[in-house]
């Protein structure tokens, strides 16, 4: 009657450790699943974020480009009319010149 009783407790025993190593083996496989899922996810997330501060940048790039444009010619317009106003000037300080000592 005892080695019956030692027998089932064996057997439970067995039993018992077939069961945990089989929830270990399903409880790595979930977590080494879960792992790749998130590294899949992370890398897209990656991706994405670089795709988009690429547009940013290329956003950025024109309209640095068009800010460069018009400033460059209103630097321009600037130039010629200091270049206008200062012939006027030289025309004016010619003709000073010339009408007091002439």
């Amino acid at each position: 009657m005892a080695s019956e009783a030692v027998k089932k407790i064996l057997e439970a025993e067995a039993l018992s450790d077939k069961r945990n190593a089989e929830a270990r083996k399903q409880s790595d496989e979930i977590i080494n699943s879960a792992s790749g899922s998130s590294s899949l996810a992370i890398q897209k997330k990656i991706t994405e974020a670089a795709s988009e501060a690429a547009k940013i940048r290329d956003d950025f790039s024109v309209k640095l480009n068009e800010y460069e444009k018009n400033a460059e010619a209103e630097c321009n317009k600037k130039i010629d009319n200091i270049k206008q106003l200062a012939e006027k000037n030289m025309s004016s300080a010619v003709d000073e010149i010339i009408a007091r000592y002439f």
